[in-house]
């Protein structure tokens, strides 16, 4: 399992990327102010260049990039810049945070105007008092400096708890309190609004209020003028240890399922994290999770194509697939076949094949989320492991990029990993259809900057 726990939680950790001055650059002269940017001039929509190679795409987390971007335009455009001059062809920019709140144009959803995050050391609210629009900025910036843009949500959230307090859209609206997950904790069936511990608060994604909401949010998206492509990011059950999902319109969705009331409600005995042979029941209970984010990502795709054709719609997953069922996604293709090919699948039923959900999208990420020792091999936790299994694994239905959270990672908290990051362009670039890095922070953070731009230089050389 390698610490997979431990893994996962680091994706909450990305407060901890902090330069000790958030306007640390020497230049000011990038737009004329952070209200009211000017148009930059260069190539925009379908006047970008050709990528040459295969892509290469960063990732903007919202919070942890926030004392930088939130009330500063100036330093979004300095920062594509810079992202085009390491030779990324792509940024994601994370615009709904884990707090439910956007930072997009949105007639549904609340404005996001604070987040948690690591200052100097301290662990403070940073505040956005600027009226700029944050993504269409973005899109300009990225536009003008030769970038792709695609925009980011966490999907099936809605706020957050930390030792700060609570910030959200749930918090700031009791009343949608039925929209929340409902977890089989130690203490027995508990809203997620009740959970005593910190962390981003899920939506249930059976519930077809949050599904219709989220579509309404993705529509918006799509409408969004020069955006290139839109990513799904925690589009999955709240935790990793099979307790999420007990809500009163899941039981319903379930039974209709079934064709009959389950025989046990919950159906996953409580604390219990892993199942190596699971009953009937729970094999359909499992299957019907999938189901219901398969299904979901499908409305999706639908959505975003409807109101816009040429934006590509992709989700993020992590690449850990022997246990990604705990998170109810199977995101292989529907064409994989399970049984045969995964020592850990030999349990699934007949169906839950059909809730491979790799063919309904333009793109799709896998965090290839190994440790700086773990760059070279062919199995789950090595970083070209990861990506030779998704390629397995997607049977060539949608393209995908794979790569490394370089912060978080093991032998990657406390930076120095220059030397490496060439090995690992070289190893992504060659094992998947594309390059995947997460996240920005850190290659602020780490002055990775040069790093990267000798190891995609050094790929791109290989082309000629």
């Amino acid at each position: 399992m390698r610490k997979l726990t431990l893994i996962l939680a680091s994706l909450a950790l990305l407060f901890a990327c902090v330069t000790e001055d958030p306007h640390d650059y020497k230049w000011r002269d990038a737009w004329n102010g952070p209200e009211s940017p000017e148009e930059p001039d260069g190539p925009s929509g379908p006047g970008l260049p050709e990528i040459q190679g295969k892509p290469r795409y960063v990732w903007v987390d919202a919070a942890a990039n926030f004392q930088y971007y939130a009330n500063d335009a100036a330093y979004i455009a300095e920062d594509c810049r810079r992202i085009a001059d390491m030779g990324f062809t792509d940024v994601i920019v994370d615009v709904r945070p884990t707090t439910g709140d956007v930072l997009f144009s949105s007639a549904v959803a609340p404005a996001c105007l604070k987040e948690a995050a690591w200052v100097n050391g301290r662990y403070k609210y940073v505040e956005r008092t600027a009226t700029f629009d944050y993504l269409a900025t973005f899109i300009q910036a990225g536009h003008a400096a030769g970038l792709r843009v695609n925009a980011a949500i966490n999907t099936m959230v809605g706020g957050y708890k930390s030792s700060l307090g609570t910030v959200g859209m749930l918090y700031d609206r009791p009343e949608l309190r039925s929209w929340c997950s409902v977890d089989n904790l130690s203490s027995g069936l508990t809203n997620a609004m009740d959970d005593p511990d910190n962390g981003p608060r899920f939506l249930d994604p059976a519930n077809p209020q949050v599904q219709e909401f989220l579509l309404t949010l993705l529509g918006e998206l799509a409408a969004y003028e020069g955006l290139d492509g839109i990513v799904l990011d925690r589009c999955r059950y709240d935790d990793n240890n099979l307790d999420a999902g007990y809500t009163d319109a899941a039981k319903e969705a379930f039974t209709t399922y079934l064709g009959d009331e389950p025989s046990s409600w919950p159906v996953i005995p409580r604390g219990q994290t892993y199942i190596s042979n699971p009953t009937g029941l729970q094999k359909n209970w499992l299957t019907f999770r999938c189901k219901i984010i398969h299904d979901f990502v499908e409305k999706a795709a639908g959505k975003v194509h409807e109101v816009n054709p040429d934006v590509r719609f992709g989700v993020y997953v992590g690449a850990w697939f022997s246990e990604y069922y705990r998170s109810g996604v199977n995101w292989s293709s529907s064409r994989y076949e399970l049984k045969k090919n995964e020592s850990s699948y030999k349990w699934v039923p007949n169906n839950y094949q059909k809730t491979g959900l790799g063919d309904l999208l333009d793109f799709i990420f896998l965090g290839a989320y190994a440790g700086t020792g773990d760059v070279h091999g062919s199995t789950e936790w090595t970083m070209e492991g990861f990506a030779k299994l998704g390629a397995k694994r997607l049977c060539g239905d949608v393209p995908f990029a794979a790569g490394p959270d370089i912060g978080n990672g093991s032998g990657f908290e406390n930076g120095h990993q220059e030397g490496l990051i060439p090995d690992i362009v070289a190893a992504m670039m060659a094992n998947s259809d594309g390059l995947f890095i997460f996240d920005l922070c850190h290659i602020r953070m780490y002055d990775y900057w040069e790093a990267f731009k000798t190891g995609i230089d050094q790929y791109l050389s290989t082309l000629n």
